[in-house]
């Protein structure tokens, strides 16, 4: 075996493994969007049916006093939910419970719009 076939050898050894990391590096991503989904569904899940109808207000950038005439509950309750979401999400301020769910959810946007949409949907039907 002469220098050259020893050199092609060796390239096709090469493009051989590169092409097994590009398939690895698909497989990960899949992992990882897979991680996502479930982080997204844990946040969720925590929350009651009432705090996530509050947390969707939120999102939409709605006061403590409007969501007291759109829900029709007291103040102290929405106030009492709104904790409850920060201690679920781990956060400091409601902006902070914001941003961390729209972390766990970057890698579904549609299904955070999606899910925004199915719960104020909700919320209109019971109002």
């Amino acid at each position: 075996m002469n220098q050259t076939e020893k050199l092609l050898m060796g390239i096709e050894n090469i493009l051989s493994v590169a092409s097994n990391l590009v398939q690895e590096v698909d497989g990960l991503k899949l992992v990882e969007e897979e991680c996502q989904m479930l982080k997204e569904k844990l946040f969720l899940k925590q929350l009651t049916l009432s705090e996530q109808y509050v947390f969707a207000l939120v999102l939409d950038g709605h006061s403590v006093k409007e969501m007291q005439g759109i829900l029709f509950k007291a103040e102290n309750t929405i106030k009492t939910q709104r904790r409850n979401i920060l201690q679920k999400s781990i956060a400091s301020s409601m902006k902070e419970a914001i941003d961390f769910y729209k972390r766990t959810t970057q890698t579904s946007s549609q299904n955070f719009t999606n899910y925004h949409q199915e719960i104020f949907q909700k919320l209109v039907k019971t109002s």
